[in-house]
C-alpha cells in the first residue's frame, strides 16, 4: 500500500520472536541477514528490505514512514497521511518500551484520531505500527508474515532425526543471506528438508546423499511441493563431489549410540573445504578443531538444544 509521503531513505524494522531453545539460532540468523547484532529489544532496524516470511523468527516488517523525538511530532506527521479511501487501524508494538494495556490502547486511539480516514479494527486495509523506543517514536506500515514455510512440515517422507523445518530454513538464511547469483549444495541432504527451504526462497541448490532410500524420499518430498526436477538430487559420496559451489549446508551424519570415526569426519570436512567457499556445518559432536584443521575460518557459532540433544552450528569461510 503506497501513501502520499516523501521519504529521505527507506528504513525497516523487523519484529522477531523465538523459543528459548532457538535463541542462539535466531540471533545467528539475524546477524547473517542484517549484518548486525540484535539489541536488548526484540526488533532490529535495517535499510535492507526482506520479506518477513523468509525467516522462521521474524513476525513482522514495519516499513517506517517517519520518526520523532516526541509523540507530538508523530501526531503532526500522522495528520498529513492521505489514505485515499483505505481503512486503517493503529497497533502499538509491544517489542518497544513496555506500557500497560490501557496506555497502549490510549496511544492507538490518540494517533488514530489524527489520521484522516475510516478506522476499521478487524480487517483494515492498512495497519499502522507505533513503536516507542528509548530516544523517540516511530510510525510505519505493518507487513505481516505469511508463514508459507510451515506447510513444509507436512511431507510425505520424514526422518525422525531430520532437521526441523524452522531450523532448516534458518540454516539457509545463515549460509546464504543473499541468494542472488549463489550456487549451493547440501552434500548430505537426507529427505531434502534444507533443499525445500532453499528452493522456496529462490536459492540455486542441489542435494546429494549416499543413501538411495533418502534420495527416493527427497525426490518425493520435493515433487510434493512442486520441485520435480530429478536432477536436483543425486546419489553419491560427498567426497566425490567434482563441482565447485559458493556455499554448502552440511548436517553431519550421526547416530545417537555412536560417533562418526575420525578419519571419516576428516575426509568429509576436507572435501567440504575443497568444493565450497563457505559452509554452515551442523553436528552433535564438537568439530571446531577439525574445521580449522581443514582450513576453515569460523565466523559464527551457536547451539540448538532440545532436551539432552544438542546441535552445534558453525558458520565457516575459506
Amino acid at each position: 500500500m503506497q501513501l502520499n509521503l516523501n521519504h529521505n531513505r527507506e528504513r525497516f524494522i523487523y519484529l522477531f520472536a523465538c523459543h528459548e531453545n532457538d535463541r542462539e539460532l535466531c540471533r545467528m540468523e539475524l546477524r547473517a541477514l542484517f549484518g548486525q547484532e540484535p539489541g536488548s529489544f526484540s526488533y532490529i532496524e535495517s535499510p535492507l528490505k526482506i520479506e518477513p516470511n523468509r525467516s522462521p523468527f521474524i513476525s513482522m516488517r514495519i516499513d517506517v514512514l517517519f520518526t520523532g523525538h516526541s509523540l507530538e511530532e508523530i501526531i503532526t506527521r500522522a495528520a498529513e497521511l492521505k489514505l485515499e479511501g483505505n481503512t486503517f487501524k493503529v497497533l502499538y508494538l509491544k517489542n518497544g518500551l513496555k506500557r500497560s494495556y490501557e496506555e497502549q490502547r490510549q496511544l492507538e486511539r490518540r494517533i488514530g484520531s489524527y489520521i484522516r480516514g475510516t478506522a476499521e479494527m478487524r480487517q483494515p486495509d492498512i495497519t499502522f505500527g507505533l513503536l516507542s523506543y528509548e530516544d523517540g517514536w516511530m510510525l510505519g506500515i505493518c507487513r505481516q508474515e505469511d508463514p508459507v514455510w510451515q506447510q513444509h512440515k507436512h511431507k510425505p517422507k520424514n526422518y525422525s532425526t531430520g532437521l526441523p523445518v524452522a531450523m532448516a530454513r534458518a540454516l539457509v538464511n545463515i549460509g546464504i543471506p543473499d541468494p542472488k547469483g549463489i550456487s549451493a549444495i547440501d552434500p548430505c541432504c537426507g529427505m531434502g528438508n534444507v533443499l525445500i527451504e532453499a528452493l522456496s526462497m529462490g536459492v540455486q541448490i542441489v542435494g546429494r546423499d549416499l543413501n538411495p532410500l533418502a534420495i527416493r524420499g527427497a525426490r518425493e518430498n520435493l515433487a510434493h511441493f512442486g520441485y520435480d526436477d530429478p536432477g536436483l538430487v543425486s546419489i553419491g559420496d560427498m567426497n566425490h563431489v567434482s563441482g565447485h559451489y559458493d556455499a554448502a549446508i552440511l548436517d553431519m551424519p550421526y547416530n545417537l549410540c555412536s560417533v562418526l570415526p575420525q578419519d571419516e569426519k576428516k575426509a568429509m570436512l576436507s572435501s567440504l573445504r575443497r568444493f565450497s567457499d563457505a559452509a554452515v556445518v551442523v553436528s552433535s559432536e564438537e568439530l571446531e578443531f577439525d574445521l580449522q584443521a581443514c582450513g576453515f575460518r569460523i565466523k559464527d557459532y551457536g547451539q540448538v538444544v532440545k532436551g539432552s540433544f544438542v546441535r552445534n552450528v558453525w558458520v565457516c569461510h575459506s
